[in-house]
């Protein structure tokens, strides 16, 4: 297939975007991403935060996330795409963490901002819909972790609410209106996002969507350590590339998993997301880990990855978005271990490293273990063989050449 050509470095030597290169406009690019999803029940806020078709009532929600691009202006999205009922945000705040770590419940008074929409500190966010909040000043610096806090004085009257389960990051309720508060005690922690999915800045910049499932949302990743393999690569690119984790613990990329598929979320999750101009697709261990193990089951699944994958393809560069494939890891030893599933994977390998993307990150290559390739690494093993430990997702941050964001 036709390459598309990288720009090269500016005159100074600093790592400039392609589209920033060939535009240099500033508008509005994601910072922070998190994938929307209909919350099951074991992630449901904990009690009393929940009741029979009502959450959140009279509850005040705190949430830090990690922006990976800075800026001087910012705005929040919020989610209601899985809501059974109106999610009604009475009083929305931001500020920045007493102490600047992720997971804290203390905020620097001092940079409270109030959130508004249209004007209005209150808003009502439909069914299935995106709900993008007014500008505010407050300037941010690359890896600035952000406190987000909420007010919901009715609460949804559902039980099926939208949120980002695996946000290996604490969050915090508490009864009442404490938005503006300098620190909840007594709050009851719980490490999930809740209706927050984006913190966009103005930027000249871009960003790379990822594109995955648990290995690259953090499974055997530090709570509040932000060391997930995305991150990792953020801080590799040190601000002047956004990175935006869309994945999802037991996602899939055929069918319906945790979350809807790769092929049903790629317009939510990769096109209408603001400023991107690459996709890192890192994706389809489940769809063969969840097959049937028999012989014809496992060259369908092979075969109909394959397919996909040239769909996402297609459609990224449609809205000229480039793809960079990578490869899948072993899980030799794993409960994935069965029947043809190694086979599979092999041709799925075989096929990302044909060439058919616009650039190849060999993952596979990174973390499995030379004198037994159908393995991971010990050293990079989480212990179930399949997930890896923040030294494993390191090494997948360092497997990415930064030349191909240039």
């Amino acid at each position: 297939m036709r390459r598309r050509s990288f720009l090269g470095l500016a005159a100074t030597g600093v790592l400039v975007p392609a589209t920033a290169q060939a535009s240099g406009r500033t508008r509005w690019v994601h910072a922070w991403t998190s994938m929307p999803q209909l919350t099951e029940p074991g992630n449901m806020p904990p009690p009393p935060f929940t009741r029979p078709d009502l959450v959140m009532a009279d509850a005040t929600l705190r949430q830090t996330v990690r922006v990976t691009l800075g800026g001087r202006r910012l705005r929040l999205r919020f989610s209601n795409a899985f809501g059974g009922a109106i999610l009604p945000l009475t009083a929305v705040t931001v500020a920045l963490p007493e102490d600047g770590r992720a997971g804290a419940s203390a905020i620097q008074t001092g940079t409270v901002h109030r959130v508004t929409f249209n004007g209005r500190s209150s808003v009502d966010v439909a069914r299935g819909a995106l709900i993008v909040s007014d500008p505010l000043d407050l300037t941010l610096a690359p890896g600035t972790n952000l406190t987000v806090t909420a007010y919901l004085a009715q609460g949804q009257a559902s039980s099926e609410i939208t949120s980002h389960p695996g946000s290996r990051t604490t969050s915090h309720l508490l009864a009442g209106n404490h938005t503006e508060a300098a620190d909840l005690p007594g709050a009851t922690p719980t490490d999930h996002w809740y209706f927050l999915s984006g913190v966009e800045v103005l930027s000249t910049a871009s960003g790379v969507v990822v594109i995955g499932d648990s290995l690259s949302d953090g499974r055997g990743s530090t709570t509040n350590g932000n060391d997930r393999w995305p991150d990792r690569l953020a801080d590799r690119l040190k601000g002047r590339v956004a990175v935006l984790n869309q994945a999802a613990g037991g996602n899939r990329v055929l069918a319906d998993g945790l979350g809807p598929s790769v092929l049903a979320r790629l317009d939510r999750d990769l096109l209408a997301q603001s400023g991107v101009r690459w996709l890192i697709l890192f994706e389809g261990v489940n769809d063969i880990g969840t097959a049937d193990s028999a012989e014809p089951a496992q060259k369908t699944v092979a075969d109909d990855l394959i397919a996909a994958y040239q769909q996402i393809l297609d459609r990224a560069h449609a809205h000229d978005i480039k793809v960079y494939g990578a490869t899948l890891l072993p899980f030799g030893g794993s409960g994935y271990d069965a029947g043809f599933r190694e086979d599979a994977r092999r041709t799925v390998n075989s096929w990302v490293r044909a060439n058919h993307f616009d650039a190849v990150l060999d993952f596979d290559a990174a973390v499995r273990d030379p004198a037994s390739p159908q393995r991971l690494l010990p050293a990079a093993d989480v212990g179930d063989h399949l997930h890896l430990n923040p030294t494993g997702y390191r090494m997948l941050a360092e497997a990415v050449p930064l030349k191909l964001f240039r």
